[in-house]
């Protein structure tokens, strides 16, 4: 696979360094705190601009702390709405064209049908707003089927509106296995999110540590995504980076029989 699909998400403490040492970028996340784009924000931009100015940022992930677009408190989805708003311009103003979101389905809070149906109504709205060149992706998190994306994202029927598919979260929040998730996904998908864990909890693992056999479903989604990007969301980078470079997995030349 080719190096410039991989990002390292900046949640990582060495993400810099190894993104510079392997010749990756970056997936900006200092936004996921909504402050850091009120009281915080000088600060923030500033750091944000500093990695801006030494590698490739594709891709920049929104606030996703108690926002649900689906809400049944109609101050509810205006938070929500503020805060995607808000992370639309940040991305727009760094001329970053993927925007990570949380799709927001919290199991104990809504009943499936009642997620999609709002949900639906919510993006076909929003998706206005999205400028022309950017891409907005849903990331499951607590989600327990992958029809619970694919059917809003066919709803809503606009190529502005993908999917960011996280590896990690179906293992520990589904019961679905991973390899199905990818295939009834693979029509919205362009983005991934990868790391690895037990099955217990979203521990954020290295790739190399956990339940998911990560070599098989990056093949997998390197032949159902062709043109998908992955990012490393991991506290430290570099261990599960050098494993994708020691397993053939991560390489320079387009063609490349690592598997």
């Amino acid at each position: 696979m080719k190096k410039e699909a991989f990002l390292i998400s900046t949640i990582a403490e060495d993400a810099v360094q190894t993104a510079v040492q392997y010749g990756l970028g970056l997936e900006i996340a200092e936004f996921c705190t909504a402050s850091n784009l009120d009281e915080r924000f000088l600060e923030t931009h500033a750091a944000v601009r500093e990695k801006l100015s030494r590698l490739p940022c594709p891709v920049l992930h929104g606030p996703f702390n108690e926002l649900f677009p689906c809400a049944i408190d109609p101050k509810a989805r205006e938070l929500a709405r503020l805060r995607y708003r808000q992370a639309l311009e940040a991305a727009q103003s760094y001329g970053i064209s993927t925007l990570v979101l949380h799709a927001g389905f919290n199991p104990h809070l809504y009943f499936p049908c009642w997620f999609t149906e709002q949900s639906v109504l919510f993006w076909q709205d929003f998706v206005q707003e999205i400028p022309d060149g950017m891409t907005v992706c849903l990331e499951n998190v607590l989600e327990e089927t992958p029809e619970l994306l694919t059917d809003i994202l066919q709803a809503v029927g606009s190529p502005k509106l993908r999917q960011c598919l996280d590896v990690g979260h179906i293992n520990a929040y589904s019961s679905v296995a991973a390899e199905q998730w990818l295939e009834v996904c693979a029509p919205y998908t362009v983005h991934f999110h990868i790391h690895n864990n037990d099955g217990s909890r979203d521990a954020h693992d290295a790739l190399f540590a956990g339940q998911l056999d990560m070599k098989q479903l990056l093949y997998s989604a390197e032949q159902l995504c062709p043109n998908a990007t992955f990012t490393l969301e991991l506290p430290a980078a570099e261990p599960s980076v050098r494993w994708l470079t020691e397993n053939g997995i991560l390489e320079e030349k387009e063609e490349s029989p690592w598997f």
